[in-house]
């Protein structure tokens, strides 16, 4: 016995070799001297050779083992591994497989229906890994089977999991898609947890339109292709994948959308809201986050696409159903509550246009006596891993506040939450910790580039003494009269105004008192303008230094020229791209208030242009004539 599993253990090793190697004719003749064949258990978790030989998408080797299978032994098809997959469903698993799907299903057509361990048929398993084409054939196979018959026992998985659900879970929005369109009872199902679809959907955040402004200008130029050519780049390769998907996604989006009515069920503004008038020291809540114990799957998909910042699926489900910006969830909070609390922008921007809606939310308390005011305040804790510095992160809170202020009424400034605590209130609370950060990290900031500015100053100083060439005679630089000389002198002298600036501005960073008003008017500004200053002086000494080398070394050959300025510039554009990707953010919105404000500008000068006067008089006012004598 022992001798008969030493030989067991060396043939499978061997054969196991031989396929990891694609070695197709070594398999065949090890397979040709075992009594199974191509059905010998390979595997410690009972997977047949021909189960390996499928899942490594070993399409030619796959057929040529079932060649080995005598029909009289086709029954012998249906065994399965520890796992309950049959050979049909280990084709699920890849694209390549379909031909031995084919031919597995002629020999043993039974295995269509037949279900693993989780109560999965071989369509189901294609679907649950995302695979398209063994998905369509196999769903053909099933319809021409069933003959009309329900599948709704098949579509299903013992843990209430649908097929639908697994697809959108894989990613695979093309295939979701055709389980939708084809099985439009799946809709509405809800997994083990509660969840549908679309609120799927709307967690996994695909990318229905690219954000980057990059990125969609490449998906204009690509076509969409899910199995693109080997021959072409890797990264467009990654382009035509990726704008397939998103094309898909958008699909399904709006069919689950249009289908479900899950958006229709939401909480009640007032249920649970006691009086305002009660005892609220008795009860000291907070908000609860998604660390904690809320629910998901109370959510409706508008909320959980909020939570998950899925905007795409916010605006379809808005220009669907625009009623569905009303929706709350069980702590009350509406949408505009959640996209303040996890600093959504684009929501609320999608929000604030809906002018009408906007008038319905802008007053409205979550259950705690939060106002939309109340939420900037609070913050999730995911999102602090997003923000690189804590003045920063105090800034854009500071700007959120300005903006909800705008949008909420003039009580809601005034208005006690559950703690009794008004919006100003919860926001220095929640916020002191960071403004002690923010000013530790200023501080430091501004004294490190004062470091930096000084030295500057002193090396462009002592240059300034130093010319390139030195001096003649008479104590007059020797080359004067040289059109880069004139280049140096005023890089020079530019460089060490800008350096000693920017150490005052800097300094007065330094000595700041750090209020809150001050990060917000103008502390964070000082900085950049420091920071500014700071390059320029860099950028000129980085000119003065070529313009000496160009002066002294130059051989008056353009490419050394240019290399002598490549080498010289580095330095600079190494440090602008450090410290200028800070304060994009802070730029571009500098930029976009600026448009607006042209806009409203241009808007203002035209309603002035084509103004009308119109009289007044009430006889006028009737339609009748001035001129028309009462009768």
């Amino acid at each position: 016995m022992d001798a008969t599993k030493e030989h067991n253990l060396k043939t499978n090793k061997t054969l196991y070799e031989a396929m990891m190697d694609q070695n197709d004719d070594e398999v065949i003749r090890i397979c040709r001297g075992i009594a199974k064949g191509a059905l010998h258990t390979l595997t410690i978790h009972g997977d047949t050779v021909l189960h390996v030989a499928i899942y490594q998408k070993q399409t030619k080797l796959a057929l040529r083992l079932l060649d080995m299978v005598p029909p009289s032994d086709n029954y012998k098809l249906t065994w399965t591994n520890h796992g309950g997959n049959t050979v049909l469903h280990e084709t699920g698993t890849n694209n390549k497989t379909v031909p031995v799907a084919e031919e597995i299903l002629r020999r043993a057509p039974m295995l269509l229906d037949m279900t693993n361990r989780e109560g999965e048929t071989a369509l189901f398993y294609a679907a649950r890994h995302g695979k398209t084409k063994p998905y369509m054939f196999l769903h053909d196979e099933f319809c021409k089977g069933i003959d009309g018959q329900d599948l709704t026992d098949l579509l299903r998985r013992d843990d209430r999991f649908t097929m639908l659900h697994l697809a959108v879970l894989s990613r695979n929005y093309r295939v979701a898609y055709d389980i939708a369109v084809n099985h439009n009872d799946l809709i509405p199902e809800k997994d083990a947890e509660g969840m549908t679809a679309l609120q799927l959907l709307s967690i996994i955040q695909p990318e229905i339109k690219p954000k980057s402004s990059f990125k969609r200008f490449m998906f204009k130029l690509v076509q969409s292709d899910p199995n693109p050519p080997r021959y072409i780049i890797h990264d467009i390769k990654r382009l035509k994948k990726e704008k397939y998907a998103s094309e898909w996604a958008l699909k399904l989006a709006v069919l689950l959308i249009e289908k479900d009515n899950s958006w229709k069920m939401t909480e009640s503004w007032t249920e649970n809201r006691g009086s305002r008038f009660r005892d609220y020291k008795a009860e000291q809540k907070t908000i609860t986050t998604l660390e904690g114990s809320h629910d998901l799957n109370a959510d409706t998909p508008l909320l959980l696409a909020t939570r998950f910042d899925s905007t795409d699926i916010v605006k379809e489900i808005l220009r669907m159903y625009p009623q569905a910006v009303e929706h709350v969830d069980k702590e009350g909070h509406s949408v505009l509550h959640l996209a303040i609390l996890h600093r959504r922008i684009e929501i609320i921007d999608i929000v604030e246009n809906m002018k009408f809606p906007l008038e319905r939310l802008r007053g409205k308390l979550d259950k705690n006596y939060n106002t939309l005011l109340h939420m900037v305040g609070y913050k999730e804790d995911h999102l602090k891993e997003d923000i690189r510095h804590p003045a920063k992160e105090l800034k854009d809170d500071q700007l959120l506040y300005k903006r909800v202020e705008k949008l909420t009424t003039t009580l809601d400034k005034s208005t006690r939450n559950a703690e009794q605590k008004t919006p100003l209130q919860v926001f220095y609370e929640a916020n002191e910790q960071l403004r002690t950060e923010a000013k530790d990290w200023m501080v430091e900031n501004a004294t490190n580039c004062s470091i930096v500015a000084v030295l500057i100053a002193t090396v462009a100083f002592t240059s300034a003494y130093q010319v390139p060439g030195g001096p003649d005679d008479f104590g007059h630089p020797k080359l004067k009269d040289k059109s880069m000389f004139v280049l140096f002198t005023l890089a020079d002298a530019i460089s060490l105004s800008t350096a000693l600036t920017s150490v005052i501005v800097f300094l007065n960073i330094a000595t700041s008192p750090f209020h809150f008003k001050d990060f917000e008017s103008h502390l964070f500004e000082k900085q950049l303008l420091g920071l500014i200053l700071l390059i320029t002086s860099v950028a000129m000494m980085m000119v003065a230094f070529a313009a000496t080398l160009v002066l002294t070394i130059s051989n008056k050959g353009k490419w050394s020229d240019l290399t002598l300025y490549v080498v010289s510039f580095f330095p600079v554009l190494v440090f602008m791209y450090s410290y200028l990707s800070y304060y994009m953010d802070m730029i571009v919105n500098s930029f976009r208030e600026l448009k607006k404000m042209i806009g409203q500008t241009v808007i203002w000068f035209r309603k002035i242009w084509e103004y009308k006067p119109q009289s007044t008089h009430p006889i006028d006012g009737l339609g009748y004539s001035r001129s028309r004598s009462p009768v």
